[in-house]
């Protein structure tokens, strides 16, 4: 049994279960987001909230048919605490999962998932190629555009804000913030 996940634990078990480098930046951004909301909210344990973003697909390389169960049982397997798999099942809510998101990193973890990807998205399409000029103005621009990442379900990103009882703009501008710090990691640094 792990008494308390580190980084490299999860870094370990994530690369195990993926070899797609988006997946993998995917969980890269997740994880520097996740991060930026425990000190926001001033969480005692800002590494728990970033290991939680960072094994949070853990499964969706490899079985993304069974996405979230396919993570519960590769974890319990691993010895997990039970609050670090719920915490990853519950991302799944309504999709995937019967697992509500209840505290507060679940909830945001529910909320940014989608939204990160969106950002990517909106990243790629500027001159810049870069997130560390990016406005909310431009992404409410993209997110108002139901074409545009049209695998992005904007509803599950409203049900998350609401959950948070916050601002939609506040969570976009606060996930660019957490992403910029890792813009280098995450290949968004683009050409400024």
């Amino acid at each position: 049994m792990l008494k308390e996940p580190n980084r490299n634990d999860a870094m370990t078990l994530l690369k195990k279960y993926n070899q797609s480098d988006a997946l993998i930046k995917h969980a890269l951004a997740v994880e520097a987001v996740m991060g930026h909301f425990a000190k926001k909210f001033g969480e005692e344990d800002p590494e728990k909230w970033r290991i939680v973003g960072l094994i949070h697909d853990l499964d969706y390389d490899k079985y993304p048919e069974q996405h979230c169960s396919k993570t519960k049982e590769i974890m319990t397997e691993e010895g997990w605490p039970e609050d670090y798999i719920r915490a990853v099942v519950s991302h799944g809510w309504g999709i995937c999962s019967d697992i509500e998101p209840v505290e507060r990193m679940e909830k945001v973890l529910y909320t940014i998932d989608e939204l990160t990807g969106l950002i990517v998205a909106t990243v790629l399409m500027r001159p810049s190629k870069s997130i560390l000029d990016l406005k909310v103005s431009s992404v409410k621009k993209k997110y108002k555009n139901k074409n545009f990442a049209a695998g992005v379900d904007r509803g599950i990103i409203e049900k998350g804000a609401a959950m948070l009882d916050m601002d939609l703009t506040e969570i976009m501008d606060e996930t660019i913030k957490g992403m910029q710090a890792s813009a280098e990691e995450l290949g968004l640094k683009g050409n400024l």
